[in-house]
């Protein structure tokens, strides 16, 4: 646990500036005092395998004037039953949180980030990283925006059999989405911990996802990820993917 407690620590890190910032100068009100998305997806199959998979994820973001902060949690659980035996297949926990000086009115600024990963069936215990750097918008339209981050980082790991494993990395980042319409719009996500020594390990990620407004702040969305590490544990797989239907509702 004592990993996710600095992961816990690290998020309340990130926090305070914005929240002296608030206490400092109260005459500016937040651009978006706080805005949250609850996402949440269950799929069970019954016959000769039983099955039951319940994934989930919580994104908050603030936005003020000089600072803005985005915390994510992503969660997955997958349990299978064959020939009378239960078995625990997928228990995924992702946690991350970034905080952002802005520079200008351009969407340039300053980040500090940092993440937790516990993947059990990874061959690591956990998976951490913390990163400063440069984030930019470098384009947007009526319809679309490309975003990106980019800075030095440094990620330290422990595996299951105790080993710690440590790599200074470079952190990369990209957002693009795309709005069809009112109701309907396409992200796609793009992160990598590149290592920077050639034997230590790559973690990337991507997500690709379509969102359909159903009603008011309910939406329903389908989404394919990839979880790549270039070098791995045992006899793992390099690539993990999930595809997944979701329903999400912001407030």
């Amino acid at each position: 646990m004592r990993p996710l407690k600095r992961a816990v620590l690290a998020s309340l890190v990130f926090a305070i500036p914005s929240l002296y910032a608030a206490e400092i100068l109260p005459q500016r009100q937040s651009l978006e005092p706080l805005s949250m998305e609850v996402q949440l997806g269950v799929i069970a199959t019954t016959g000769n395998t039983d099955s039951s998979a319940l994934k989930g994820r919580a994104t908050i973001k603030q936005d003020f004037r000089t600072w803005k902060n985005k915390y994510e949690l992503d969660a997955l659980y997958k349990r299978d039953k064959h020939d009378g035996e239960n078995k625990t297949t997928a228990q995924k926990i992702f946690l991350s949180a970034q905080s952002d000086y802005k520079l200008s009115a351009e969407n340039t600024s300053v980040f500090v980030f940092g993440s937790y990963t516990d993947d059990r069936f990874s061959g690591y215990d956990y998976q951490n990283t913390i990163a400063v750097g440069y984030s930019r918008r470098l384009f947007s339209d009526q319809n679309s925006f490309l975003d990106y981050n980019i800075g030095p980082g440094y990620s330290f790991n422990s595996t299951d059999a105790g080993g710690k494993e440590d790599a200074i990395i470079m952190h990369i980042e990209a957002e693009y989405e795309y709005n069809f319409s009112t109701e309907v719009k396409f992200t796609q996500v793009l992160g990598s911990d590149v290592a920077v020594e050639g034997n230590k390990n790559t973690l990337s990620k991507s997500e690709s996802a379509i969102t359909a407004r159903l009603r008011d702040n309910l939406s329903m969305k389908a989404a394919y990820s990839i979880t790549h590490n270039s070098e791995v544990l045992d006899d793992r797989e390099n690539t993990d993917s999930t595809t997944s239907i979701t329903l999400a509702y912001s407030f």
